[in-house]
């Protein structure tokens, strides 16, 4: 088995993620907005969405070293399941469902004579005889065919899901939410299942310049926007809240140093450092050879570093909001109560400054995400994101440029990355405005 620096991360950030979950439904002023969110449909909805999601990026994060190629080739647990998918590449450009090159090229035919046409895909459609009178009955019964067993087996796990509760936790499940989770599992569900099911013999979403599957690069391309929204994350808050609490609590020139440290921050472009890290990083990379000999390990460690950079220039943010809200809550009665007493200033901001401002924090986390996920795809779009030979939307919508160029456009490409990424943001803004409305007291007060 392959630990990448970003596999322990991600594997750490599940943990503590899991472990905050656990902490915060055991407390009671955490139950009610908890509480909330689990009985808003559109929250849970879109909480499903995003989970859907996390299991493939975490998929996509358990790599080994690859018995069938030579050298030190790593592959992931996503690429197993996706062999067929990973192994069926094409000369170059074609259609979703297409079963004949989207390009021209000269003929070799049986009589020995060459005409100018479109030539036949190795594996896309190779399996019909007559593409032109089987293509669209084919296509219409394997989808009809995938869907059915994947909304089958739905219907199985419901029924038995059902059957084995007590009336009181069924009454539970026919609340709206819980409708809400299960119609969301049911059409991902049934919908990746008819995919995979028509990817044994098509690319359902096409084949990019060098041959390979669009779909294949999309489910590869979810690990790399949620390693970019998640660690980022995990850089930025530390920086955040340490910083925002002292700077509120302590006053003078505490927070005079806290202040100029963020103001200087954020008066540097970020793409301009963001820029000259990742070439600090290459140059790194250059004159090391012999510790980045492997292909995904200098892809993995640029792709460290930019989320490194991403979180020290986006932590002023969350900073200055931490600073405010921490001097507002240090002249209330039970902080001047606890300085009254004695209490010593680090226990007075672990047990009374820093519960009341979670609430600030996590609603600027979920917020944050998505907005981090769209920075990639900027980033990579103007080349200093990712490594090129990372798998992400960013580099999608970059390789796109000349895509769409083309004549006839190559359309495929862009519209599967900007379907997937549009998902992944919208349940983040949704999840996003649910947690907002559940944590924040003021409209906690006005419900």
């Amino acid at each position: 088995m392959l630990v990448l620096w970003t596999d322990a991360l991600i594997y750490f950030l599940v943990v503590a993620a899991t472990a905050l979950v656990l902490y915060m439904s055991r407390q009671e002023h955490m139950r009610r907005p908890l509480k909330k969110i689990a009985a808003n449909p559109v929250a849970m909805a879109s909480l499903t969405m995003l989970l859907c999601y996390v299991l493939i990026g975490l998929a996509d994060s358990i790599h080994f070293k690859d018995s069938d190629s030579r050298g030190n080739k790593a592959i992931s647990l996503l690429d197993v399941a996706c062999n067929t998918l990973r192994k069926h590449k094409e000369k170059t450009y074609s259609a979703p469902f297409a079963t004949h090159s989207y390009a021209k090229e000269t003929l070799a035919l049986d009589n020995g004579s060459t005409r100018w046409g479109y030539p036949r895909l190795q594996y896309g459609g190779a399996h019909l005889a007559d593409p032109e009178t089987e293509w669209a009955g084919d296509v219409f019964a394997k989808t009809l065919s995938g869907f059915s067993k994947g909304g089958g087996l739905m219907l199985m796990v419901l029924m038995l899901a059902w059957g084995d509760q007590h009336e009181r936790r069924r009454a539970l499940w026919r609340s709206a939410s819980s409708k809400a989770v299960w119609a969301i599992l049911f059409l991902v569900v049934s919908g990746c299942y008819t995919l995979f099911s028509l990817s044994d013999y098509y690319h359902v979403l096409g084949t990019d310049k060098v041959g390979e599957d669009v779909f294949y690069q999309t489910l590869k391309s979810i690990r790399t926007g949620l390693v970019i929204g998640s660690l980022t994350t995990l850089v930025m808050l530390p920086l955040a809240i340490v910083f925002g609490i002292m700077a509120g609590y302590f006053k003078g020139w505490v927070d005079d140093v806290i202040q100029f440290i963020y103001t200087t921050l954020n008066s540097i472009p970020n793409v301009l450092l963001i820029a000259a890290s990742i070439l600090m990083v290459q140059v790194y990379m250059a004159n090391h050879p012999e510790d980045f000999n492997n292909l995904l390990v200098r892809a993995d460690m640029r792709l460290l570093f930019l989320c490194l950079i991403l979180g020290v220039t986006n932590w002023t943010g969350l900073c200055r909001l931490l600073r405010a809200e921490t001097l507002k809550l240090r002249e209330m009665e039970y902080v001047l109560a606890a300085q009254a007493l004695g209490v010593k200033s680090g226990m007075i901001l672990f047990r009374h400054i820093l519960p009341n401002v979670m609430h600030i924090v996590l609603i600027s986390v979920v917020l944050d995400f998505s907005s981090l996920v769209l920075a990639e795809a900027v980033l990579s779009y103007i080349n200093i994101g990712v490594d090129p030979t990372t798998h992400s939307w960013g580099n999608m919508i970059n390789s796109a440029r000349l895509e769409m160029a083309r004549e006839p456009v190559v359309w495929w490409s862009l519209t599967a990355a900007f379907v997937f990424m549009f998902a992944l943001v919208l349940a983040a803004n949704l999840f996003a405005d649910s947690v907002r409305d559940a944590f924040d007291p003021r409209r906690a007060e006005r419900g």
